[in-house]
């Protein structure tokens, strides 16, 4: 029984390392828990252990059809502590021979309370064998007893910490630790887990594992397509097996014949024999390995080595993890059975077993999420801590606005100005965040709004992200309100002086009754007589600065908070708008309007770009425009990608000399950019290359060729924002892929894009195909940075919104003396998350 119990710990613990993916074992858990079961009632003597199978049995078989990762971690957990629970009642055994004092004093259990069950904790490592001095792996701190937290302390610069100088310092700084509180919280990128290694001839193809060996040969080779590929045959006594990396050549220097390395990745197939591609490695340190513990692997920069970068984590864990103060209420902490917070920052720098790093991971992604959702319930608790504008729901002007219009409002369109109607005729302050895709009509519900307010007699606001965007506002929103008597303005920071100061003394006057312009309508000159509904595009967040200028521009003087519309063309899934905008009430525009032109999307390869060409100058021949995107700016020797930069010059002077080529990237500054996007919108140039920066921004109804070169590097959502761009007049419109790269995701990823224009679906599709990680590559706009949490783990996300909840509605602002530092958490938490402070 023994044996078949240690088989079951072993593959728990790898389920565990693996994220509780199901893929421990071929065929999965279930599958093992049917060979498993045999053998081990076979094996079962007493009627304790019998119970024990029938346990495991039972709760294995439905492992598989748990939903998410929180409900399998949980039944892996409790497996767990089933199995440390029958330890103590084995069989006894005959009196063991005497220990030297020091060991047996360490190994005996406590005397006193001997029929109480022992309080549970992590499970600490094993002594040392006889004779073995502990090395610097070994050591832990001599107690983990409550020790008196030191916020000062954590706030000193990690100069403080023994061992690193004003160097030191730099090297730290540049990986985000300053002071000794953010070196706690630089965690390892991964982990190598040396107590589940495998000698080279039991590696078994599809598994993730760690392979000690001696490099016999490095060499390198130029492939089809002008890659560099370095090879390296690495032996362990046992086999040999192949490792190959791809633009890499300094690797032939690095990894020269003798040298003792290690490597994990996949272990993949090629011509029957087991490789690796792309593996991480680094060579071998034998002073953690000797403890055949799991080793942190931190993130490192030039001048800092990862055993030097260990030797400081260790020591500063050691002490100053247990200063750390924990915010979490007792109650929350006891209720999800969650780490204390000293003990998961411990155990996620040098986890003790899986289990405890997988326990310290869950409380650490817990606390991130909590303080998000904690920060959002503050947030919409602020905004509508002073009263809005009752503006009466008034069917005859929405009907009016209605026939006026030349098309017939979506079943979805109705939906939304229905519930924005119902928002503003209470005296609560609207929050609503309005998603559409491109094209789904965001402008017209708007402006029903909008109509709502002015016949109410009160003002309204739209602030727009730049110039261009706000002037299109203004002109799609002149011909549809204009006519039903709404006076309307103007205001940028290029509007001239004369005519700033004339619409500030109408705007103070009453005699406006819509300003649509940039943050120039929150400046400290503009003053409204009645500002009622402020709408902003394109920008998720505002920050609290921004909230309260836009508060003052309200009615007596920011006595009212102005009802909130924020709009957004960028789908997100609904799961995830929920919880990314908790904040926020949340209204979908899920049907397109008929007639719409669908973007006849197309992907080529490489070899194909003059064809792609020769189309675009066709259409600029026909009096259309065209967009050529790029994954970077300049070209880099680390990533194998076209870059707007070079390929600007290159189609300026080579492709199409005779027409008139612009270039907008990130590193433009804001002038530059809207002067750029002016000369396109304007006519000026034919062709815009350009970065991910033009993702979102200006309609250009003449441009009918979107080219994404290298598209298999963007998103699904990211693309179709790029395709978005173009498709906006009468002209029928095309985007083209090209792809240098035909792995199976990229193959799904474009495959998807050329058969659906429907932005929310594919967004599903793309948070299914990469991960919430890669889903939200880029920060998003005013979000705090999560460095362990995922969004997709929709569980934790549940648990962590109730808890925050449940704690918002007994103390609102968190004043009560217990919830002193969990205040000053989320308010650290959140500030330096973009817009909001």
């Amino acid at each position: 029984m023994k044996n078949a119990l240690k088989r079951l710990q072993r593959v728990l613990d790898l389920e565990a390392s693996q994220g509780y993916k199901n893929k421990a074992v071929v065929g999965g858990i279930r599958q093992f828990a049917t060979f498993w079961v045999g053998q081990a009632r076979e094996a079962a003597q007493t009627e304790m252990d019998k119970a024990l199978v029938e346990q495991v049995a039972e709760v294995l078989a439905d492992y598989g059809r748990l939903p998410g990762t929180e409900a399998r971690a949980k039944v892996i957990e409790q497996l767990q502590s089933k199995l440390k629970q029958r330890r103590p009642q084995a069989p006894a055994k005959a009196a063991p021979t005497p220990k030297p004092a020091k060991q047996a004093e360490a190994a005996a259990p406590p005397p006193a309370k001997e029929q109480s069950p022992p309080a549970p904790k992590v499970e600490s490592e094993p002594p040392l064998p006889q004779g073995k001095k502990s090395g610097k792996w070994d050591r832990r701190p001599a107690s983990r007893k409550p020790i008196e937290p030191d916020p000062k302390g954590l706030a000193q610069p990690v100069t403080a910490v023994r061992g690193v100088g004003p160097k030191l310092a730099e090297h730290l700084a540049k990986i985000g630790a300053s002071t000794i509180e953010e070196l706690l919280y630089t965690f390892p990128r991964r982990f190598d887990d040396y107590t589940l290694m495998k000698p080279i001839h039991k590696l078994v193809y599809g598994e993730t594992v760690t392979v000690i060996g001696t490099v016999w040969e490095t060499r390198a080779r130029n492939s089809r397509n002008n890659q560099v590929v370095v090879q390296s045959v690495i032996s362990d006594g046992t086999g040999k097996v192949q490792a190959t990396w791809f633009n890499q050549k300094w690797l032939v220097d690095k990894l020269k014949a003798g040298m003792q390395i290690v490597i994990s990745g996949k272990v993949e197939q090629y011509l029957g024999r087991p490789v690796f591609n792309s593996p991480e490695w680094e060579p071998l340190e034998l002073e953690p390995l000797r403890t055949r513990r799991i080793v942190p692997i931190y993130p490192l920069t030039q001048g800092l080595s990862s055993n030097r970068m260990r030797d400081i984590m260790r020591g500063t864990v050691n002490y100053w993890a247990p200063r750390v103060p924990d915010p979490l209420p007792e109650s929350v902490r006891q209720r999800q059975k969650l780490e204390s917070l000293p003990e998961a920052i411990q155990q996620h720098h040098f986890p003790d077993s899986q289990y405890a790093l997988h326990a310290a991971r869950r409380r650490l992604i817990f606390d991130e999420l909590f303080l998000l959702q904690l920060g959002m319930q503050g947030f919409r608790r602020e905004w509508q801590s002073q009263p809005g504008v009752e503006i009466g729901k008034d069917t005859a002007v929405l009907d009016q606005f209605q026939e006026s219009l030349p098309y017939t409002l979506t079943n979805a369109q109705q939906r939304v100005v229905q519930e924005i109607a119902d928002d503003m005729a209470t005296n609560t302050p609207m929050n609503r965040l309005l998603q559409g895709d491109v094209g789904a009509g965001k402008t017209v519900v708007a402006a029903a709004a909008l109509l709502l307010a002015a016949k109410a007699g009160y003002q309204s606001a739209l602030m727009a992200p730049t110039e261009i965007l706000a002037e299109q506002h203004f002109n799609g929103l002149q011909p549809l309100l204009a006519p039903l008597g709404l006076r309307i303005c103007l205001l940028t920071g290029s509007t001239a002086a004369a005519e700033k100061a004339h619409i500030y003394a109408e705007l103070a006057a009453g005699e406006l009754d819509l300003a649509i312009g940039t943050h120039a309508l929150i400046q400290e000159a503009v003053n409204f007589k009645n500002l009622a509904l402020a709408i902003v595009d394109e920008q998720h967040r505002f920050g609290v600065d921004q909230r309260q200028a836009l508060r003052d521009k309200g009615p007596s003087g920011g006595e009212y908070s102005p009802h909130l519309l924020t709009m957004s063309a960028t789908p997100i899934p609904r799961s995830l708008a929920l919880s990314l905008y908790g904040d926020l009430d949340l209204s979908i525009l899920d049907e397109m309007p008929p007639g719409r032109q669908e973007i006849k999307t197309r992907w080529i390869r490489t070899r194909e770009r003059e064809r792609a060409y020769a189309f675009i100058r066709k259409q600029v021949e026909e009096g259309r425009q065209a967009y050529l995107i790029y994954p970077l700016v300049e070209e880099s020797d680390k990533v194998d990608a076209k870059a707007a930069v070079e390929e600007h010059e290159r189609l300026q002077s080579n492709v199409f000399p005779d027409l008139r080529v612009g270039l907008i990237h990130g590193r433009l500054s804001s002038s530059e950019k809207e002067s750029v996007m002016r000369d396109f919108y304007e006519g000026t140039l034919h062709i815009l290359v350009s970065t991910s920066v033009i993702e979102v921004g200006v309609d250009v109804p003449n441009s009918t060729v979107m080219l994404i070169d290298g598209a298999n590097r963007f998103g699904l959502a990211q693309l179709h924002q790029f395709r978005g761009r173009v498709g906006r007049g009468a002209h029928q419109s095309y985007c083209i892929l090209v792809a240098d790269s035909d792995t199976p995701d990229a193959e799904e990823r474009l495959g998807a894009l050329t058969q659906t224009n429907d932005g929310f679906a594919l967004a599903e599709k793309d948070l299914e195909i990469r991960g919430p990680g890669e889903f939200f590559g880029r920060r998003q706009s005013g979000l705090p940075e999560l460095k362990l949490a995922s969004l997709l783990d929709m569980d934790m996300l549940k648990i962590a919104q109730a808890e925050a909840q449940t704690i918002a509605e007994a103390d609102p602002n968190l004043d009560l003396p217990e919830h002193a530092l969990l205040r000053e958490r989320v308010a650290h938490f959140w500030q330096n998350a973009g817009d909001v402070s």
